[in-house]
């Protein structure tokens, strides 16, 4: 008998289902044929029926009445995941939310293996929760509570850096000490660990992980420091009132941060958002703002600053069009003015690579190997800093978006056989 045990990597911006077999690929298709599922979910208002990943993106994006969700897995950890939303005039709980995409995970996974999984190791990042042990054991009890409700019996937890460390052991012939660097949607985890494929055999690898560690700064951050840097200026950030006071900051937050888009839709907001407009001294960037919250366009707007980043990752330039609030309208973005957004959250990283290295006591020169994951680990700027830190380290990029996903189904496999 096959296991019925999967490795689940719930995402803050994609997810994936590994399933670990003998010279089968371990992650399993989710969404028409693709391995990942975006972790988004749209309501619609008509049905009250919900769409998942791209399907939602898709219904959103097409004009579709009703609600996007996204960056769901930011709420473990915080107070948010145990109050509610409102959704067409009911409210929601955050953690029923939670519920409802993993355990579409779970049926899209068990539709493409033509199994039952029972057994299941969740990924989570080294700190849900920075600096702050009770609020990081809640996330994990909190997720563990949500899987065991979708169905799993039996439920264990992987660091992902470790997760995608296991990934990468499956794939060379000789010993390595690898740091391991997943930059995520949520979160920057790190492990420096010693690998080979005798290390691989054994069932117990505490002795092989050198050090753990990681900080709340993913790719979501990126985007919202590109949008406070970049788009929001146009709709008024930094602005001035007729008062000669700043423009209120708190509803350009709200729209730049992925899993608070849906506050600057609130009854409260839109009169606050009506009486800036009233007092502004550039009404012409109000009434951006305005044509955004009427038309409901926070997300869509989002994804336009997704996109610039994912652009600049690759180009010096990319345009931002922002015809949907101003017919028309677009502007040029650079990679300067994108590794000037987020320095500082490249900064905070790179300080904790470098604790990471001092506490493992270990010599930089003495690592092999850097090995990259998670989708927002392409950023130049930040391969940059830590090329700096280990010049001699030899530098792999894994699948970016699968490489934990599959660790997690290896691991699996091991602790359920």
């Amino acid at each position: 008998m096959a296991p019925k045990s999967c490795g689940v990597d719930f995402g803050t911006s994609n997810s994936t289902v590994g399933w670990s077999r003998p010279g089968q690929p371990a992650l399993l298709p989710l969404e028409d044929g693709k391995l990942t599922l975006p972790s988004v979910v749209f309501f619609h208002a008509e049905d009250f029926e919900a769409s998942y990943g791209r399907a939602a993106l898709a219904d959103y994006l097409g004009g579709h009445e009703g609600r996007l969700m996204r960056s769901l897995k930011s709420l473990l950890g915080t107070s948010m995941i145990d109050e509610s939303t409102e959704l067409m005039g009911q409210a929601i709980p955050f953690r029923r939310l939670l519920e409802q995409f993993i355990a579409q995970l779970k049926l899209r996974a068990e539709q493409a293996a033509g199994r039952s999984f029972t057994r299941a190791v969740m990924g989570r990042p080294v700190f849900f929760v920075d600096d702050d042990a009770a609020a990081d054991k809640r996330a994990q009890d909190t997720l563990g509570e949500i899987a065991r409700a979708v169905g799993f019996q039996e439920v264990a937890f992987q660091f992902e850096p470790i997760a995608a460390a296991f990934d990468y052991e499956s794939q060379i012939n000789r010993e390595e000490l690898v740091l391991v660097v997943d930059i995520g949607g949520g979160t920057s985890d790190f492990s420096l660990v010693r690998l080979s494929p005798a290390r691989a055999l054994k069932s117990d690898r505490r002795e092989d992980i050198l050090a753990s560690g990681g900080v709340h700064i993913g790719g979501t951050d990126f985007d919202k420091y590109l949008s406070l840097s970049s788009v929001m200026p146009l709709l008024g950030l930094g602005s001035l009132l007729l008062s000669g006071r700043q423009m209120p900051s708190a509803p350009y937050f709200n729209l730049a941060t992925w899993h608070t888009i849906n506050f600057a839709y609130t009854r409260k907001a839109w009169p606050e958002i009506q009486d800036m407009h009233r007092q502004a001294m550039e009404k012409d960037k109000l009434e951006r703002l305005m044509n955004l919250v009427r038309q409901r366009s926070g997300h869509w707007l989002a994804l336009q600053v997704e996109a610039a980043k994912i652009a600049l990752s690759e180009s010096d330039t990319t345009q931002i069009d922002l015809g949907r609030i101003q017919p028309g309208h677009s502007f040029t973005l650079s990679r300067e003015t994108f590794d000037g957004s987020i320095a500082h959250l490249v900064a905070d990283i790179e300080r904790t690579v470098n604790q990471l290295i001092r506490s493992a006591g270990v010599p930089a020169t003495g690592i092999d190997t850097v090995f990259f994951t998670g989708g927002s680990s392409s950023v130049p700027l930040l391969r940059q800093r830590i090329a700096a830190l280990l010049p001699d380290a030899r530098r792999v990029e894994g699948d970016l978006f699968g490489s934990i996903g599959a660790g997690l189904a290896l691991d699996a496999r091991r602790k359920f056989a």
